[in-house]
């Protein structure tokens, strides 16, 4: 076929359709499909998803692709997105299925240290951690551009198996919106992918200070958070015998 040649057009339920046997195939393989769906032309809906499509959209590095990425991820074409410490795997839709990988650098323990720091009482439930009902002051913190729980370009390794020689393809870019869309039904996933631990966070506001006419009644017991945040938590050991405190491990 001669350079100039184009490929034979592929409608997009056709696409559709390859797509989805390939998921398939991979279901008997063991995977277990997370898709993505938008309702209507809005990707995120809650603070922390909103926040985290406002820190992709601020950086020219991702201005050029993000808006395909936009009419992917709503036409539902992140087929599959799971988020791990450190790592998003992801299947998307295009004239093949793609298989997507992004890598997210841990945050740095001293950055973590320093929004600890900065938030402490401040937060008074993990409830107001997650649904983003936060002071602006502690919104300034984790949305920081450079200092805040949300990582920059340098901290992000793009990868896609489709042939675009771009950093960013289409792809990647809907899968990074499709993040945000993720975060708004589980916003303790940010924390798992900057490998913190998000009840650092929680005990620094609610051991701290506390704001005048806040009640106790608003702080969630510990037992509660595994089942809020989606993790498990270790109960508390008892004091040691001959005087000394316990040490979680």
């Amino acid at each position: 076929m001669a350079w100039y040649a184009f490929r034979p057009y592929v409608s997009v339920a056709v696409q559709r359709q390859r797509a989805e046997r390939e998921v398939a195939k991979r279901k008997k393989g063991g995977l277990t499909p997370e898709p993505v769906t938008i309702e209507g032309r809005t990707i995120a809906r809650t603070f922390w998803g909103k926040a985290w499509c406002t820190h992709l959209e601020s950086y020219s590095d991702y201005e050029s692709r993000l808006p395909r990425g936009r009419t992917y991820v709503r036409r539902g074409s992140v087929l599959h997105l799971a988020l791990a410490p450190g790592r998003i795997d992801a299947l998307v839709q295009g004239s093949k299925l793609y298989e997507v990988k992004v890598v997210v650098s841990a945050l740095s323990p001293q950055r973590w240290k320093r929004m600890v720091s900065a938030c402490a009482g401040k937060i008074d439930s993990v409830v107001e951690l997650l649904q983003g009902k936060l002071s602006h002051g502690v919104m300034q913190v984790v949305t920081d551009r450079d200092d805040g729980l949300f990582p920059a370009p340098s901290e992000i390794q793009l990868r896609c198996s489709c042939p675009d020689w771009a950093g960013m393809c289409k792809h990647i870019a809907a899968v990074l919106y499709g993040i945000g869309a993720r975060l708004d039904a589980r916003p303790e996933l940010l924390f798992t992918l900057r490998n913190v631990d998000p009840l650092e966070l929680l005990s620094s506001g609610t051991t701290g200070p506390k704001r005048p006419g806040r009640t106790k009644a608003k702080v969630i017991a510990e037992g509660d958070l595994g089942s809020v945040f989606g993790i498990e938590i270790e109960p508390r050991r008892g004091p040691r015998r001959g005087g000394g405190s316990s040490r979680r491990p």
